[in-house]
């Protein structure tokens, strides 16, 4: 009997059931709205994307959420963007200038967290973006990005340091409620008109500075270079006088040497001479001496005609003697001898 009941029951109830479905990116949420089957309130389970349940009906709610990245753009444009209005950020710079600044926010939801999203935070997709995300994204990146002067704007790199500190600051806020921010970028930015021209004109004359830095610079490097030419031929010039120097030095060493070799070899000459000189004057001081100069006397004489003079009281007197005369007379006696001679 008991089964019986418990069959019609389960007939009962499945014949009025509806099925609920899950795309292939949602997950989906129960809420009991009785505790017939179970807690009363949002079951704390995560239905997965791409299937399809069964509840009871009336007693039952059912809630999805997206868990793809979206993109949350706020800009100037009124083609794109998330409102056909004008949507971008504006403030003040931290130097006081007024800007507008075009702003994504990629974001998704945390599926594990779509319990406690449909709980205590918003009951679609469509309340969580336009009342949760929307709203803390237009209020603390303009902080953050107001810290900025107004130059540093021109700079990519500082405009990508800033947003990722304000992906950090929204993640800080947005993370407990079961958001996850994957990336904040920024596109265009705007300052006030007048402004914007003193800024070009101003980046004109930087750019001028620059190239006359830049002509300055190539400018020295040119006098470098030449100065490095010059100092080359100099070095040049100093190398080859200092080798003409060394090889002069080498020259004039070479003819010293050779000089004083020259001298060395004249003055043991002249030693050598001075030495057989002093020895043969020693030899003819002594009992020899006599008879070398009688030998070398005959020797000079040897082969010479030589004629005898008498030098006593009764001969011939050089000092009186008629030297013409003498001549005469004695070429009379040869021209006597020569025919006594012939005959």
């Amino acid at each position: 009997m008991k089964v019986l009941v418990v069959l019609i029951m389960t007939m009962f109830l499945t014949s009025g059931c509806v099925f609920r479905t899950t795309g292939e990116t949602e997950v989906g949420v129960r809420t009991s709205k009785t505790g017939f089957l179970g807690p009363k309130g949002v079951e704390d389970r995560v239905y997965t994307p791409g299937a399809t349940y069964f509840f009871l009906p009336f007693i039952n709610d059912w809630h999805v959420f997206d868990t793809k990245l979206q993109n949350l753009e706020m800009t100037f444009s009124q083609i794109r963007g998330d409102r056909k209005t004008r949507d971008d950020l504006l403030f003040k710079t931290i130097d006081g200038n007024d800007i507008s600044l075009d702003v994504i926010i990629a974001y998704r939801i945390d599926a594990n967290k779509a319990p406690y999203i449909l709980q205590y935070v918003a009951r679609d997709d469509s309340t969580l973006r336009g009342k949760i995300i929307r709203t803390v994204a237009r209020s603390k990146p303009r902080d953050i990005f107001g810290e900025l002067t107004t130059e540093a704007f021109y700079v990519a790199d500082s405009r990508e340091r800033q947003a990722n500190k304000v992906k950090e600051a929204l993640q800080t806020i947005l993370g407990p409620m079961g958001i996850v921010v994957e990336k904040v970028l920024t596109n265009d930015y705007r300052f006030n008109p007048e402004y914007q021209k003193a800024i070009e004109d101003k980046k004109v004359a930087d750019q001028q500075v620059e190239k006359n830095k830049s002509a300055q610079h190539a400018a020295l490097e040119e006098y470098k270079r030449k100065l490095e030419e010059a100092k080359g031929v100099v070095n040049q010039m100093v190398a080859d006088a200092d080798g003409q120097y060394q090889k002069d030095q080498i020259e004039a060493d070479v003819y010293l040497e050779q000089q004083k070799l020259l001298a060395e070899a004249i003055m043991a000459e002249g030693k050598a001479e001075a030495t057989g000189v002093f020895e043969m004057n020693k030899a003819l001081a002594g009992s020899g001496g006599e008879v070398i100069v009688k030998l070398k006397i005959a020797e000079a004489i040897q082969g010479k005609r030589i004629m005898l003079l008498p030098v006593s009281e009764g001969g011939m007197n050089l000092k009186t003697t008629n030297i013409n005369g003498l001549i005469e007379t004695l070429g009379v006696k040869a021209l006597s001898d020569k025919q006594g001679k012939e005959e």
